[in-house]
């Protein structure tokens, strides 16, 4: 079915641009942090096997990531999903963390930004405007070419 997912009652593309920065701007990620973070994503992708992680990198002081979330999914809910999944253990695996966090479990700031990564909105203009011109079906794949 392409890009294009599918829950019981729904078709659906809802792809999200996530951006998770590290608590007070502190530049803490390396490779070796960022690894770590990868192995958490796919432990969150097998609890959450809706959630699929598209494209994650990162700087020093923030983690992007490309999400695909369902509809019935919040994106919040999901941004704390990550968050608390790799805080503690994070802090575990690295010692050097609990130092420059002492005090908490939190190594990500409170707030995110998020942004959806969506189909052309001239597409979606052109699609509404041809409605009953050679109606190719609406969950097909063909329906943005």
């Amino acid at each position: 079915m392409g890009r294009f997912k599918r829950t019981s009652h729904a078709v659906y593309f809802c792809e999200y641009h996530i951006v998770i920065t590290t608590r007070y701007r502190r530049k803490i990620i390396n490779e070796g942090i960022f690894a770590h973070l990868e192995l958490k994503l796919r432990e969150v992708h097998e609890h959450y096997p809706h959630l699929e992680f598209q494209t994650v990198n990162h700087d020093k002081d923030h983690l992007h990531i490309k999400a695909s979330i369902p509809p019935t999914t919040g994106v919040g809910k999901m941004v704390g999903v990550i968050k608390q999944n790799s805080s503690k253990d994070l802090k575990q695996k690295f010692p050097f963390l609990k130092q420059v966090y002492w005090g908490t479990d939190k190594i990500w700031s409170d707030g995110y930004f998020v942004s959806t990564v969506g189909i052309d909105p001239k597409v979606i203009e052109r699609y509404i405007e041809q409605q009953g011109e050679n109606d190719r079906g609406q969950t097909s794949d063909s329906l943005f070419e």
